[in-house]
C-alpha cells in the first residue's frame, strides 16, 4: 500500500518562545487543560517507551493518573514487561499526541516506584471491577484462553465478596521524574515549532531552546 499521498497541513497554531512558561510543568498543565477543554478522547493517554538492559525497546499506551512538580505517575503490574524493563533501565520516555490540537509533548526521565501508601490511595478510588482485574491478571504472561481470565476474575470476585479489596503486592505506581520536556506544535510546510526544556543535574532553572523541525 502506497501512503505517499497521505498528508495533512498543520495550520491551527504557531508556538513562539515568549508564549512559553519558564516552568515546563506549568506549560504542560496549560496544554493538558486545553486538550481536556477540546474534548479530545482520553487526553491522559500517553506512549511509554522502555528499553531493556539488552537494548530491546518497547512502546505501549498507558494512562497518566496524576502529575505535579515531582513528576508524572502511572500504574501497572510490577511483574509486567514494562516493570522488568524499568528495573533493568529506569530511563523512559513519555509521549502525548493530541492530533486534534496538532500537538505533541515528549518527556524523558527516570522512572521510580512510588510508595505503597501512595499506590493504595489511588487503588481505593478505582472501580471495583478494575481492582479485581489487578488481582487476576499476571500482566504480559501467556494465557491459553480468555476463559481462564474470566474464571480467575470470578474466583477473585467471590473471594472478596462483601469485603474491601486489598492492594495487590504486585501492583502499584511509577513516577517519571523528567530530565527534559519537548513541546511540539505542527506548522505548515512541515516547519513545525519545537522547544526543548532541559537542565543539568543539580540545577534549578530550565534552559529553553528551539529545535529545528
Amino acid at each position: 500500500m502506497d501512503l505517499a499521498n497521505f498528508r495533512e497541513e498543520y495550520t491551527l497554531n504557531g508556538l513562539r518562545r515568549e508564549q512559553l512558561n519558564v516552568d515546563p510543568y506549568q506549560q504542560f498543565e496549560l496544554w493538558f487543560q486545553q486538550a481536556c477543554n477540546a474534548n479530545l478522547p482520553e487526553p491522559n493517554a500517553m506512549s511509554l517507551a522502555t528499553v531493556s538492559n539488552t537494548g530491546e525497546p518497547i512502546q505501549r499506551i498507558v494512562l497518566l493518573k496524576y502529575f505535579d512538580s515531582e513528576g508524572f505517575v502511572f500504574f501497572t503490574n510490577y511483574e509486567s514487561k514494562k516493570a522488568r524493563h524499568i528495573e533493568e533501565n529506569s530511563q523512559v520516555c513519555l509521549l502525548f499526541f493530541w492530533i486534534g490540537l496538532q500537538r505533541q509533548i515528549q518527556i524523558r526521565g527516570n522512572a521510580v516506584k512510588i510508595s505503597q501508601g501512595e499506590s493504595l490511595k489511588y487503588f481505593i478510588t478505582r472501580p471495583r471491577g478494575s481492582q479485581i482485574g489487578a488481582w487476576c491478571s499476571q500482566q504480559s504472561s501467556i494465557v491459553t484462553s480468555r476463559t481462564i481470565l474470566e474464571l480467575k476474575f470470578e474466583e477473585i470476585k467471590q473471594k472478596f465478596h462483601n469485603k474491601e479489596i486489598p492492594l495487590p503486592s504486585s501492583w502499584g505506581g511509577y513516577r517519571v521524574i523528567p530530565s527534559s520536556f519537548e513541546f511540539w506544535q505542527g506548522r505548515e510546510n512541515r516547519l513545525h515549532d519545537r522547544f526543548v526544556y532541559s537542565r543539568l543535574q543539580g540545577e534549578s532553572e530550565w534552559k529553553i531552546q528551539r529545535l529545528a523541525p
